[in-house]
C-alpha cells in the first residue's frame, strides 16, 4: 500500500524573531471576532508531524498528545516535530496572543497534537486511522489534517465516517497538484471525501493558488501562500500550500463552534456547524471546483445584519 505523505508545501523563508499578526489570521477576519470568543474550551487535533512542544507561542495551548510514528523509537508519549511542519500548522490555529512572535486564528483553543508523519513527512494509512481513532475517543471538537495521497483508503474513510458521527468537524487539506485550471480535477484522500471540510488556497490578493487542487468536493478557500507561522526551534517561518490553508479554516471553525453554540444555547451538530461555516464565506469569483463556497471571512454575518439594517432603515425614509 502506498505510503501518505505531508502534501507538499514549499519553506519560503525562517526568522528568529517576529511581532505580528499573520496577513492570512488578519484576511478571513479573526481578529474581529476576538472581542467575542478566541476559541476558548474547543479542543482541536491536529494530525501531522508532530509539535514544537516548547515554542513559547504554542506550549500553553497544548493539551496532550500522542505519537502512532516510528521516530523516537515509536514512544507513544513523544510527540516532537522534527520536520517543522506540525507546528506551522499548529501556530496558525492557535498561537497565544502574547504580544511577541505571532497570534494564531484562535488563540485561546486548545491543541491535541497527534503525530501521524513522521520527520520525513511521511507516515502510514494505519498511523492516520488510530491517530483519528484517538481523536475521537479524546472526544475532540475538531480533527485538522494537512495531508494526504492518491489512493482511496476505505478503512481511513470509514474512521472519517466515524468522527463525523461523533459530531467532529474534519477539516483537510485539497491538497497541491492543481494545475491553475477547473477544467482538470485533480482528487486527493483524504482530502476527496464528501464527510470533510476540503480546503483550497488562495494567494493573500485573493487570487486562486495555481497549486490548490479543483474538484467538486472543495468546500471554501482560506490564505495559503507566503503565511508566517510558528516554527522548529523556537523560530517562525512562511510557508505556501493548501497545508497552510487549512488550519486558517480549522481556528474559524473554533471561533464559530463558540459563537454558533451561545447563539442557539445548544451544541449544534456536525452538519449545523458546517452550515454556519459556510455561512461565513464570501465568493470570489472563481470557479466552484476551485473556491467552492468561497473565502472563509468570520465578519460576513455581521456585514449582512448591517446591509440588512441600512436597507430597513432606507425603507422607512423612503415610505
Amino acid at each position: 500500500m502506498e505510503k501518505v505523505r505531508l502534501i507538499p508545501f514549499q519553506v519560503i523563508k525562517q526568522v528568529e524573531t517576529v511581532d505580528e499578526v499573520p496577513k492570512g489570521v488578519e484576511m478571513i477576519q479573526a481578529p474581529k471576532i476576538w472581542d467575542q470568543t478566541k476559541g476558548k474550551g474547543i479542543t482541536v487535533a491536529i494530525l501531522d508531524t508532530g509539535c514544537d512542544t516548547t515554542h513559547p507561542d504554542l506550549k500553553e495551548r497544548i493539551v496532550g498528545g500522542r505519537n502512532f510514528t516510528k521516530d523516537d523509537g515509536g514512544n507513544l508519549s513523544v510527540y516532537e516535530d522534527y520536520n517543522g511542519h506540525g507546528t506551522h500548522v499548529a501556530g496558525t490555529i492557535a498561537a497565544i496572543q502574547n504580544n511577541a512572535g505571532v497570534v494564531g486564528v484562535a488563540p485561546e483553543a486548545n491543541l491535541l497534537i497527534i503525530k501521524v508523519l513522521d520527520h520525513n513527512g511521511s507516515g502510514q494509512y494505519e498511523w492516520i486511522i488510530k491517530g483519528i481513532n484517538y481523536a475521537i475517543e479524546q472526544k475532540v471538537d475538531i480533527i485538522s489534517m494537512s495531508l494526504g495521497g492518491p489512493e482511496d483508503v476505505p478503512k481511513l474513510h470509514e474512521a472519517i465516517q466515524k468522527a463525523v458521527a461523533n459530531n467532529i468537524l474534519v477539516i483537510c487539506a485539497a491538497g497541491n497538484e492543481g494545475d491553475g485550471s477547473d477544467a482538470t480535477d485533480e482528487f486527493g484522500y483524504p482530502g476527496s471525501y464528501n464527510e470533510v471540510i476540503s480546503v483550497g488556497a488562495i494567494d493573500l490578493a485573493r487570487h486562486s493558488s495555481k497549486f490548490s487542487n479543483s474538484n467538486n468536493e472543495i468546500d471554501l478557500v482560506a490564505p495559503g501562500e507566503e503565511i508566517l507561522s510558528t516554527y522548529l526551534n523556537g523560530k517562525y517561518a512562511t510557508l505556501s500550500g493548501t497545508s497552510m490553508a487549512t488550519p486558517h479554516v480549522s481556528g474559524a471553525v473554533a471561533l464559530i463552534k463558540v459563537l454558533a453554540n451561545a447563539s442557539f444555547e445548544r451544541n449544534l451538530t456536525e452538519p449545523e456547524l458546517y452550515a454556519q461555516l459556510i455561512k461565513r464565506t464570501v465568493p470570489l469569483g472563481n470557479s466552484p471546483k476551485l473556491e467552492g463556497n468561497g473565502l472563509v471571512y468570520l465578519t460576513v454575518m455581521d456585514h449582512l445584519s448591517e446591509i440588512f439594517d441600512q436597507q430597513f432603515i432606507i425603507k422607512l425614509v423612503s415610505s
